[in-house]
């Protein structure tokens, strides 16, 4: 959602939003419906060149489209990337923000091209569809490989918090003990991609932001690669509240296993959390841990 003191939402807006559970999908959105958009872009130039061209399909010819940007969060490109879709453009800056106005033209070039580049892909490289914008979409994170590597084989009912595209699930999954498989994640690009890559019926894809819980119970593992920035900056309670929501959804006896950054202090949250903690693996900048509840 834009700063309210930076653009003003039209009332009765429809949210659309990829990282917000239950919004609307922008995507499905008639060609030509809308009169009125406001839009904070995403940083990624592939991300928001597809954002926008969605925005301006949505858009009937001639209804306003406002987008802004933090200026170092690709703010500084909105303008220039408006006019390559044949916009006339009004910009201002407020609060290092770029704020762009235009009208949708009547025939906007290049809208194709951009969905088409910003779009799901299958990639040739790692084997799995994946979306730009979602975490680690054109790359495997080195993290989720450490842990992939070392995860012992599961049985039973499970988790997989912040299951992104699904690496990790379709490790897990590889294991005919394993009975059930929930997977969660905040965004909804990488559920869409996961329930592709994992066609397992034993994997359960959810559009869901764990920090506000998962309504599992008595499970017993969870599996997760906790994210640790929101909007760009370190934070720590993402991971944090990730631990909690797994304490409260494992059974006694149920076990976590967790990759993290070197640097992150979860140790004092786990250790009240659960009966043991072990440090399994510290390699190349990551730590794994096994938490017994």
């Amino acid at each position: 959602m834009p700063p309210a003191e930076l653009a003003e939402t039209p009332d009765g807006a429809i949210q659309f939003s990829p990282l917000l559970a239950g919004s609307a999908k922008l995507e499905e959105q008639p060609e030509g419906s809308l009169s009125e958009m406001l839009v904070l872009a995403p940083p990624g130039t592939v991300e928001r060149r597809y954002t926008t061209a969605l925005a301006l399909r949505a858009l009937a010819p001639g209804s306003v489209l406002t987008i802004l940007a933090p200026k170092d969060k690709g703010g500084s490109r909105i303008a220039k990337e408006l006019k390559g879709f044949g916009c006339a453009v009004s910009e201002t800056s407020r609060r290092h923000y770029r704020i762009c106005i235009c009208e949708r033209p009547s025939l906007p070039t290049g809208i194709d091209e951009a969905l088409a580049e910003g779009g799901p892909r299958l990639d040739e490289g790692f084997g799995f569809w994946t979306w730009p914008g979602v975490f680690s979409w054109n790359r495997l994170d080195p993290g989720s490989v450490l842990l992939e590597q070392n995860l012992p084989v599961f049985s039973g009912r499970g988790a997989d918090f912040g299951c992104g595209i699904g690496v990790l699930a379709r490790a897990i999954l590889a294991s005919p003990t394993v009975e059930h498989l929930a997977m969660l994640d905040i965004d909804r690009r990488a559920i869409e991609m996961a329930a592709r890559n994992i066609t397992d019926p034993r994997g359960d894809p959810r559009w869901a932001d764990v920090r506000n819980g998962t309504g599992l119970k008595g499970l017993d593992f969870v599996v997760m690669n906790p994210p640790f920035h929101d909007g760009g900056a370190e934070d720590q309670s993402l991971g944090q509240s990730f631990i909690r929501q797994a304490a409260e959804a494992l059974r006694a006896g149920g076990v976590l296993w967790l990759v993290a950054n070197r640097h992150l202090p979860y140790e004092g949250v786990l250790k009240p959390l659960f009966r043991r903690v072990t440090l399994k693996v510290e390699a190349g900048g990551y730590k794994i841990y096994e938490a017994l509840k």
